[in-house]
């Protein structure tokens, strides 16, 4: 019962996960306008993101332009888009076979096939948080370095994003899942292991009418 409390645990942290990455991928904010020195404009804040750039102004109207060029965009936004939508499918077929898999539904088939569906998608889940994690953590690193650049105007600076951030809580999230799916499985496999079936051994009627049959010559 605890296991299957767990189980249904890491499910719904692989849902939040799920659904950050896609909001993560989605949202125009990777890095926005750092507000810095000279650089204080209030009415006007400039957005980045992985698809399109936008910028609100501060009477409520709102602009994106779309990045259609994809060879024109830099080596780590190139990266970002690639790794983020792989973690998106990663986690999405992580929830088709942990679904299957997990204690409290009646899919999967016996106990060793849902064991392994749940083994399946806890690496999924982890793969997924391994490709979130990457570009959020390269993208970090490039507008810090930017950010610390003295070559570099500071209209020119940012700072990360929203999406950013939850592109790294949804990444925590799915590794959280994933470890907990994997050592479910395991534990259960090892103690499947260490205490083995115990065996019955009844003699054999064949034996016994022979044994009998013995004694009568004796006799």
């Amino acid at each position: 019962m605890a296991s299957a409390s767990l189980q249904f645990f890491a499910f719904i942290l692989a849902l939040f996960g799920f659904f950050g990455d896609i909001t993560a991928t989605l949202l125009p904010n990777w890095k926005v306008n750092a507000d810095v020195g000279s650089n204080i404009i209030t009415a006007i804040t400039q957005m980045q993101g992985l698809w399109m750039d936008c910028t609100w102004y501060s009477t409520g109207m709102f602009s994106c332009t779309l990045k259609y060029s994809v060879l024109s965009l830099p080596v780590y936004i190139q990266a970002a888009r690639t790794t983020m939508v792989l973690s998106c499918i990663l986690s999405a077929f992580g929830i088709c076979i942990t679904t299957v898999g997990m204690k409290c539904t009646k899919l999967g088939g016996d106990t060793d096939s849902k064991g392994h569906a749940c083994f399946a998608g806890g690496v999924c889940f982890i793969l997924a948080g391994i490709f979130g994690l990457v570009p959020t953590s390269w993208y970090t690193r490039e507008i810090i370095l930017n950010f610390l650049d003295q070559t570099i105007p500071e209209s020119s600076k940012h700072e990360p994003g929203g999406a950013v951030y939850t592109g790294f809580i949804s990444a925590g999230f799915l590794l959280i899942a994933g470890v907990i799916f994997c050592s479910s499985c395991f534990k259960k496999q090892q103690g499947a292991w260490i205490y083995p079936p115990k065996q019955h051994h009844f003699p054999s009627t064949e034996q016994d009418s022979n044994a009998g049959y013995n004694l009568k010559d004796y006799v």
